[in-house]
C-alpha cells in the first residue's frame, strides 16, 4: 500500500477514535501513524520525530515517492545491463585478459611492461631509455 492510500485509510479510521481528533493527542496520532508505515519509510521518517500530523504525512509521501523512483531507476538499469550482457570487451587494449598480468596486473611475481618504453621484461628504473 502506498503512503497516500495508508494515510487515507488511517484518517478514515481515526473518525471512530475521538481521542485522535484532539490537539492534545496530535503526538499520539503521529506515533500511531509512524508505527504503521513500511519499515523503509519508518526508518527514514522516525528519527525526525515529526509530531504535527499533516507534516508527517507529507514527508512520508515524499519518502515513498523517492523510494519508488529509486526502485524504478535501478530496475531500468538492471534490465539494460541484462540486455547488454555479452557485448562487453573481455580483453584490455593489449589483448591480454585483465587477470593475466600485464600493466593492470597489480602486485605479484609476473613480468610487467615498463612504464617508460612499454616493453615487458624489465621495470621502469631498469629501462635503457630512462636516461635518453
Amino acid at each position: 500500500m502506498s503512503v497516500s492510500e495508508y494515510a487515507a485509510k488511517f484518517e478514515e479510521l481515526c473518525r471512530f477514535v475521538p481521542h485522535y481528533n484532539t490537539m492534545e493527542a496530535e503526538e499520539d496520532k503521529c506515533v500511531k501513524f509512524e508505527n504503521g508505515l513500511r519499515p523503509d519509510i519508518k526508518q527514514l521518517i522516525g528519527f525526525n520525530e515529526i509530531r504535527y500530523f499533516p507534516t508527517l504525512v507529507n514527508k512520508s509521501r515524499i519518502c515513498d515517492k523517492d523510494g519508488r523512483a529509486k526502485a524504478n531507476y535501478y530496475k531500468a538499469v538492471n534490465e539494460k545491463r541484462g540486455k547488454d550482457l555479452g557485448r562487453g570487451k573481455p580483453y584490455d587494449k593489449r589483448g591480454k585478459k585483465a587477470d593475466e598480468g600485464g600493466s593492470s596486473g597489480g602486485r605479484g611475481g609476473g613480468v610487467r611492461d615498463c612504464f617508460i618504453c612499454g616493453v615487458p621484461g624489465h621495470r621502469f628504473f631498469e629501462c635503457p631509455k630512462k636516461d635518453g
